[in-house]
């Protein structure tokens, strides 16, 4: 009996010391504190996911405690404390049939309608037009195409806050998936296909962005910086890209479309000009001007360590 004591005393010393590891290395998590109507609607999903999961898990382990309590074996139990057969009752029928018929009910209607409203912008801005930027994806760089502003950025973009953003989404390669953590949660970009994902600052700063989906070896770098700033600021930026940035030619930018990885860039033109990834015309564009970088396995240019060719 001792010697049982002291091994689930050691393994329970290892599990503690475990756990402080693992609670030291943790930051706040940024989808727990987002910046903007978006994200706080996934959020508080995400909250009473969590919360009901945990209820259940509660009724669970006191029910669990209660049969090996109430059924263990003891000098006083005779036949008539537990009678093992319950072939055909249809009370417990009923209840391990409708129970987790109301927990999946309790998921999916919050879930559903939180989908639905995040189809449309958000209200709070309802009475501004949402900024339209095409956001391509390529390896292993981000292209922002700003269409009304006649602009165009790589591995970043600025934004207005307290208005919408319409992402049009869409990759000139592999397929990739846009997320901006702080603001809300990712939406798939692919090749000849175009989806729209609608965000939303409501503070300033900059936030982190990044391509979710594993797409080779430069998918660790495939990662921009979102600057949110007020309207009037972002206003000064455009016109200063605008009127400083030089224009985006289809060669330079059949250039750039090349498998590595790119520092941030800006544009006074944007790609649009010659072709759009999200359509079926624009499916290939890349493919026919690269089609020899796919014919080998990819290296890595540009990357950190890695030296170019």
């Amino acid at each position: 009996m001792k010697n049982i004591y002291s091994r689930v005393k050691r393994w329970a010393k290892l599990l503690a010391f475990a756990l402080l590891l693992l609670v030291s290395g943790c930051a706040e998590l940024t989808v727990l504190d987002p910046k903007g109507p978006v994200g706080e609607s996934q959020k508080e999903l995400i909250v009473f996911s969590i919360i009901l999961m945990l209820v259940i898990v509660a009724v669970v382990f006191i029910a669990f405690t209660y049969m090996i309590i109430k059924y263990r074996e003891r000098p006083d139990r005779d036949e008539k404390d537990y009678d093992p057969d319950h072939h055909g009752n249809t009370k417990l029928e009923i209840v391990w049939t409708v129970i987790p018929l109301i927990i999946v009910t309790a998921l999916s209607i919050p879930t559903v309608i939180t989908i639905y409203e995040l189809e449309e912008p958000p209200e709070s801005s309802s009475d501004k037009d949402p900024l339209v930027v095409h956001a391509t994806a390529a390896d292993w760089k981000w292209f922002f195409s700003y269409p009304e502003e006649g602009i165009e950025t790589v591995n970043y973009l600025h934004i207005p806050t307290d208005r919408a953003i319409e992402f049009r989404l869409s990759s000139a390669d592999s397929m990739a998936s846009i997320w901006i953590p702080a603001l809300g949660g990712q939406k798939y970009n692919m090749a000849g296909m175009e989806n729209t994902l609608y965000l939303q600052a409501d503070e300033e700063g900059t936030y982190q962005g990044r391509n979710s989906n594993y797409n080779g070896s430069g998918f660790a770098e495939q990662k921009f910086e979102v600057h949110a700033e007020s309207e009037e600021d972002f206003e000064s930026w455009v016109e200063e890209v605008q009127n400083e940035a030089p224009e985006l030619t289809q060669e330079e930018y059949d250039s750039l479309l090349s498998p590595g990885l790119l520092e941030e860039m800006e544009f006074s033109s944007t790609h649009l000009d010659y072709v759009d990834h999200g359509t079926n015309e624009g499916r290939d564009y890349l493919i026919e001007r690269h089609k020899d970088a796919f014919e080998e396995p990819l290296h890595l240019k540009g990357g950190r360590g890695v030296e170019d060719e």
